[in-house]
């Protein structure tokens, strides 16, 4: 028997689609960013002139999704689910309902504290320790991210004064199995952080042409023998501003 992890290409044809599950939306936006935040979420869908327009459904419960006027142009975002099957199911239905340009961020664990600090990480690579990437691209220990993108959100960065470090990223499943031995090896093979749905969202952006940006910030630091939560528990709040401005950017820029 071959699993997915053992065979040379994907399997074809799916079936059922995500256009199957999901209605387009007449003009939603082109545009469509994403974080795993609550907190981020519910600050920036309590604006005036936030409006909802869709909702995302599993038997988790109902996901709202919102749209926001930046710079003259809508932008749509909701919360992503952590996780890889979550994350990159709800990013199908996204682009179901009409999104074109997808940007995502969310936070990390740092494997290399003296590198990282207090810079915003660009994953320029992801280490596949994942399992639902390898539905939409063949097997590989790595996947790299789109340099366009990886240059765009350099660019945005720059152009905002954000210090950033681009570097090789972990996507894994099991976020209570980050073994000291795994964060050892992976640390030598040079990832920077370890995060759970980078390495599938590369592979279904890719698979479906989606443009798409990811961009990390450090929370907790795995970086020494004695886990340290850090500013983990905040989940983003303190610096909502700063990250969904570095995404809107992104959005506009991307093409």
């Amino acid at each position: 028997m071959n699993t997915i992890f053992q065979r040379t290409s994907i399997s074809e044809p799916a079936l059922f689609n995500p256009s199957d599950t999901t209605k387009k939306i007449h003009d939603f936006p082109e545009i469509c960013v994403s974080t795993f935040s609550e907190n981020i979420i519910n600050k920036f869908s309590s604006f005036p002139d936030t409006k909802k327009i869709a909702e995302l459904y599993t038997a988790n419960g109902v996901c709202p999704v919102y749209k926001f006027r930046y710079k003259n142009t809508d932008i749509a975002f909701y919360m992503s689910g952590v996780g890889a099957p979550a994350c990159v199911a709800g990013f199908e239905e996204i682009i179901a309902m009409g999104a074109k340009r997808f940007v995502l961020f969310g936070s990390c664990g740092v494997l290399d504290d003296r590198l990282v600090g207090n810079k915003l990480i660009i994953p320029v690579s992801a280490v596949r320790d994942d399992g639902t990437g390898y539905h939409y691209v063949a097997p590989s220990a790595e996947i790299e991210a789109d340099p366009h993108s990886v240059q765009i959100l350099e660019r945005v960065m720059s152009d905002l004064g954000y210090p950033y470090i681009k570097g090789k990223t972990w996507t894994s499943d099991a976020i209570y199995r980050e073994t000291l031995s795994l964060i050892k090896e992976r640390r030598a093979e040079g990832c920077i952080t370890v995060e759970m749905e980078c390495a599938s969202m590369i592979a279904a952006a890719r698979y479906r042409h989606i443009p798409f940006i990811q961009f990390l910030y450090g929370a907790d630091d795995l970086s020494s023998d004695i886990w340290d939560i850090r500013d983990l528990s905040s989940y983003g709040l303190s610096n909502a501003e700063k990250y969904m401005l570095l995404a809107f950017e992104c959005g506009i820029n991307l093409h």
